[in-house]
């Protein structure tokens, strides 16, 4: 590369399969100087955390000489495509980025499901309806709402946004996703998407043939296919691998060149979410990045 990267490294505690207090400590070890951390339910529940306590895990972070890339408010099922179901999850949503904030990160990640083809049916408008609502409120808050690339190509992604009032709704860019699920370019992404990316995944994949993206994150009213053909399709092997970094279909270098072209200036947080040894796959991966610094 022409110029070094000089992008901060983050990890996603829960990566590490013990616990946020533990999972912190471990990503000091591995070198890294930022973390993401899940914050939907458990001990990082918003609703859980009063005002000591937040105020004693951002003091607890600090003294470890991290701090708080972003936190993942990612609420499961068909993300806001069910508009009689989004009341609860804007709610939800809007207490993350209030913790998030109070903890130091202007940023929470999350799915929003899949941006319908149909750009005038009820999904589509439910689903404009919760991010507008979303952005509108994060915006308020200097703070963003960032939609993990994958489920859709990024110019699909892009005109959904371009809908929106403002950018507080914006983009967590993960190019493995888009190689193992839509076979979308992940540079080219980059590009089309550089007025929305605020925070990155770093994580390697290989698609081993096309797939339905609703066959792996779900779609409000989609049944899926028959048992007759899953199991065709299961006796045939897998559809993607998530692959340590370096080992997938990912571009790295053209990849980080590319959000250097862009003036992407964020966190490339450390994503992974299979394998029996997480630990020993992001301390490679730390050291993977530190290659192009």
């Amino acid at each position: 590369m022409a110029n070094p990267l000089s992008n901060k490294i983050g990890v996603i505690v829960d990566s590490f399969n013990v616990g946020v207090r533990e999972g912190l400590r471990k990503a000091k070890d591995v070198g890294a100087e930022g973390v993401q951390i899940y914050a939907v339910s458990g001990e990082m529940d918003p609703a859980r955390l009063d005002q000591a306590a937040r105020r004693e895990l951002r003091g607890f972070i600090a003294d470890l000489g991290l701090e708080i890339s972003a936190l993942c408010g990612d609420l499961g099922g068909h993300g806001f495509q069910d508009a009689a179901a989004n009341p609860l999850k804007v709610e939800k949503s809007k207490r993350i980025l209030d913790l998030a904030v109070e903890l130091g990160t202007p940023i929470v990640t999350t799915h929003i499901g899949i941006v319908p083809d149909d750009e005038r049916g009820a999904i589509y408008a439910a689903m404009q309806s919760a991010c507008e609502e979303l952005g509108q409120y994060a915006k308020s808050m200097n703070a963003y709402f960032a939609i993990e690339t994958g489920p859709e190509p990024a110019a699909h992604l892009k005109r959904f946004l371009d809908t929106l009032s403002t950018n507080g709704v914006s983009v967590n860019f993960d190019p493995a996703n888009m190689v193992m699920v839509t076979g979308d370019d992940p540079v080219q992404g980059v590009v089309t998407l550089k007025d929305y990316i605020v925070h990155t995944h770093v994580k390697d994949g290989r698609r081993l043939r096309a797939v339905d993206p609703r066959e792996v994150y779900g779609f409000l009213g989609y049944e899926g296919m028959s048992h007759e053909q899953i199991a065709a399709m299961a006796s045939g092997g897998p559809d993607f691998a998530e692959l340590p970094l370096g080992e997938g279909d990912v571009d790295f270098g053209a990849y980080f060149k590319a959000l250097q072209s862009i003036g992407y200036g964020g966190y490339l947080t450390i994503e992974r979410e299979v394998g029996d040894n997480p630990e020993q796959d992001i301390r490679k991966a730390v050291e993977f990045i530190k290659r192009y610094r």
